[in-house]
């Protein structure tokens, strides 16, 4: 979904994720701040015999794009948002890959860094998206991605 209010971009898809295509989206005359938070794969999670993640996949509910929209709705009425965009990836990924992007551009610094934090955390809990994690051991593990 692409808007001209302060809600530029948001997406749930299975392409590769570009962070110059955010960073592009937030962009606004009037903000001196952009803060920008970019999620990758790592290699590990904590399992606990220490295996190193190998691959993991990204699924998503139906509706996860309008909850994605309420959360950035929720973010943009709560700081003084000039723009916001975050974009998140399903489907197979591959260490080192882009997962999430998420961009906010607000009058100050403090502010952009603030609205980022909180978009990128209520995201996190609140989208239904759900990685399924294979780890170098041979066993899988699901994260809710919210919840």
């Amino acid at each position: 979904m692409r808007s001209s209010g302060p809600l530029r971009l948001l997406a749930v898809r299975e392409e590769p994720l570009s962070v110059d295509e955010v960073f592009r989206a937030v962009g606004d005359d009037a903000a001196g701040g952009t803060a920008l938070f970019v999620g990758t794969v790592r290699d590990h999670d904590g399992h606990p015999s220490g295996a190193a993640v190998t691959a993991l996949e990204y699924s998503a509910h139906p509706g996860a794009e309008a909850a994605l929209r309420t959360v950035a709705e929720k973010v943009a009425a709560d700081f003084p948002v000039r723009a916001l965009a975050a974009v998140h990836r399903t489907g197979p990924l591959a260490v080192g890959d882009l997962a999430v992007v998420v961009a906010v551009s607000c009058p100050h610094r403090a502010e952009a860094f603030a609205a980022c934090r909180r978009f990128i955390d209520d995201l996190k809990r609140e989208v239904p998206i759900w990685k399924r994690q294979t780890f170098d051991d041979g066993t899988e593990d699901w994260v809710g991605a919210c919840g």
